[in-house]
C-alpha cells in the first residue's frame, strides 16, 4: 500500500509557497488602488488553509526517501493541485472567468505555455498581470528542479543520460545536490534580474520590464499587452528578449559548469550546437522568405524571423509580428520547431533537441552497419556511448508524444474545431508553446472562443506535455497501485 503522507506533505508545502506568492500581487493592487487585492487575499487564505492542513495532517517521523511510486505521485500532483488553486484569483476577481477559463489560464501559466483566454490586457489590473508572470516564473523553477532531480531518477524519455552529468560534476568539485540546486536557482534569479534591468534601460517601464523578464527566462510568453512585444516596437527590446529566450532554452546545468570555470565543456556540448544550429537555419530560411515574399528590408526581416523562430522553438510564445496569415514554407518550419523544443534541463518544452540527436546518432550507426555488417558500432552523445535502454526509452517517448498529439487533435476536431486550429492547438498545448496558427488562436487571437471542454482538454495536454507524459500515464497502470 502506498503511503500518501509524504506526497501530501510535499503538496502542502507547495500550496503554502503558492499562498505566499499571492500576497505579492495583492500588495501591488492595493498600492495601485485596485480592488482586485481582495481576490488575492481571499485566494491566499483558502490556499494557505489547504496547504497547512496537508502539512500538519500528514506529519510523520518516517524520514525515508520517497519510493518510486511516491515520486510519480508527488510529481504529478505537485503540478495539478497548484494549477487548481492558482486559478482562484482569476475566478474571484472582477474578470469573472468560468471555472474552465480560470483553470486554463492558471495551467497555461504554471506550465509556462503562454496560451490565454484573456483580452484587453492593456487595461488589466497590475496585480493580475503580475500574477500571470509569477505563475510562469515559479513554473520555470519547478521545471528545472524536475528535469534535474526527478526525470533522470525515474528514467523517463532518455533523461537518465543526464544523471552522468550531475555525477561527473560532483566528482570534480565535490558539491552536494543542494549546492547544485542553489547555484542553478541563483542563476535563474540572476538572469531574471539582468533581463529586467536591460529592458528597463532600453526604455521599458519597470513593471513591464519585471513581468516580461519573468516570462522570458521561464519561456512562458505571457505579456502585459494584447500585441505582445509588438506593442513596444523596439528592436533593442526585441534583441534583449531574444537573448533571454535562447538562454531559457539552454540546459541550466551548463550554467553550473560555467560557474565552476569549465567554459570549454560548455563550448563542446553537442546539444547546444544542435539547438543553436536549428534555430539559425530556421531563422535564415524565414528571413529569406520575408525578404522575397513580403518584401521586408533585410535587417527587419532578420529581426522578426529570428525572434519568431526562437519564440516558437523554445515555446515562449512572445511575438513581434502576427504570423497567423503566413503560409507555405515558414509555417512548416515553425510547426516542426514547435515539436523540437529546447534543450534538456531547460525551461523550454517540446520533444527536446537531445532526443533528436540520439535518434540521429542511432540512424547513422544503422546505416553504417548495413555497409559493414560485422563491425561493432555504438552511437554516442557528447563523446559518450548511448546505452540501449536509453534509445529504447527515447523511441517510446516519441511514439507516445506523437500518439498524444494525434489523439488530442482528433478530440478537438470532434468538438467542432477546424483542421488548422485543432492541429496547432494540440501541438501548442503538448509542446507548451502558447499561440497556435490561424485567425482564431494565432498570435492575434485568444483561446476564449473555444468550447469549455476543449479548454479543459488543452489544459490537460499542457500538463501532459510538461510532465513528459509518462509521469501521468504510469498512474493509470493497474500494477502501479498493487503492493
Amino acid at each position: 500500500m502506498i503511503d500518501f503522507r509524504p506526497v501530501l506533505q510535499i503538496i502542502g508545502w507547495i500550496l503554502c509557497l503558492l499562498a505566499l506568492s499571492m500576497t505579492v500581487p495583492a500588495a501591488i493592487d492595493a498600492m495601485a488602488g485596485s480592488g482586485q487585492w481582495m481576490a488575492f487575499i481571499a485566494s491566499a487564505g483558502i490556499t494557505l488553509v489547504a496547504g497547512l492542513g496537508l502539512v500538519l495532517g500528514t506529519r510523520t517521523d518516517n524520514r525515508k526517501p520517497l519510493s518510486i511510486r511516491q515520486a510519480y505521485l508527488a510529481a504529478g500532483l505537485g503540478w495539478l493541485v497548484p494549477c487548481l488553486f492558482a486559478a482562484l484569483p482569476f475566478s474571484l476577481s472582477s474578470l469573472d472567468l468560468s471555472a474552465s477559463d480560470a483553470f486554463f489560464e492558471a495551467t497555461s501559466g504554471i506550465t509556462t505555455t503562454g496560451s490565454t483566454v484573456l483580452s484587453g490586457l492593456d487595461t488589466l489590473a497590475p496585480g493580475l498581470l503580475l500574477w500571470r508572470g509569477l505563475l510562469q516564473w515559479l513554473g520555470g523553477i519547478g521545471i528545472i528542479v524536475m528535469a534535474l532531480a526527478v526525470l533522470p531518477v525515474l528514467n523517463i524519455g532518455g533523461m537518465q543520460m543526464f544523471r552522468v552529468e550531475v555525477v561527473s560534476a560532483r566528482e570534480r568539485t565535490a558539491p552536494r545536490a543542494a549546492r547544485i540546486g542553489s547555484t542553478l536557482i541563483s542563476v535563474y534569479v540572476g538572469l531574471t534580474a539582468l533581463l529586467a534591468l536591460a529592458l528597463w534601460a532600453a526604455g521599458m517601464g519597470r513593471f513591464d520590464a519585471i513581468t516580461h523578464a519573468m516570462s522570458t527566462i521561464a519561456t512562458g510568453g505571457f505579456s502585459n499587452y494584447d500585441r505582445s512585444m509588438a506593442h513596444f516596437d523596439s528592436a533593442t527590446m526585441d534583441l534583449i528578449v531574444f537573448v533571454g529566450m535562447i538562454l531559457g532554452g539552454m540546459p541550466f546545468l551548463l550554467f553550473f559548469t560555467l560557474a565552476q570555470g569549465d567554459w570549454r565543456r560548455v563550448l563542446r556540448d553537442q546539444q547546444v550546437h544542435w539547438y543553436l544550429g536549428l534555430m539559425a537555419l530556421g531563422s535564415i530560411a524565414i528571413t529569406l522568405w520575408l525578404i522575397d515574399v513580403r518584401h521586408f528590408q533585410p535587417l527587419t526581416a532578420l529581426r522578426h524571423a529570428a525572434f519568431t523562430v526562437a519564440s516558437v522553438m523554445t515555446g515562449t510564445g512572445l511575438v513581434t509580428l502576427d504570423y497567423s496569415d503566413w503560409a507555405g514554407m515558414p509555417v512548416a518550419i515553425l510547426f516542426f520547431l514547435t515539436f523540437v523544443g529546447g534543450c534538456a534541463g531547460s525551461t523550454a518544452a517540446g520533444i527536446k533537441v537531445f532526443r533528436f540527436q540520439l535518434l540521429f546518432a542511432n540512424a547513422v550507426v544503422q546505416i553504417r552497419q548495413l555497409l559493414r555488417p560485422h563491425a561493432v558500432m555504438v552511437p554516442s552523445f557528447n563523446n559518450k556511448p548511448i546505452p540501449k535502454d536509453v534509445l529504447t526509452s527515447v523511441m517510446g517517448f516519441i511514439f507516445v508524444y506523437a500518439l498524444a498529439f494525434a489523439t488530442l487533435s482528433m478530440m478537438l476536431a470532434v468538438l467542432g474545431l477546424d483542421f488548422v486550429t485543432a492541429l496547432s492547438a494540440s501541438a501548442s498545448a503538448i509542446s507548451n508553446v502558447g499561440p497556435g496558427l490561424g485567425d482564431l488562436i494565432g498570435p492575434g487571437g485568444t483561446f476564449a472562443p473555444l468550447p469549455d471542454l476543449a479548454k479543459i482538454l488543452l489544459a490537460g495536454g499542457m500538463l501532459f506535455g510538461r510532465l513528459e507524459m509518462f509521469i501521468l500515464l504510469v498512474v493509470f497502470v493497474p500494477s502501479f497501485w498493487r503492493d
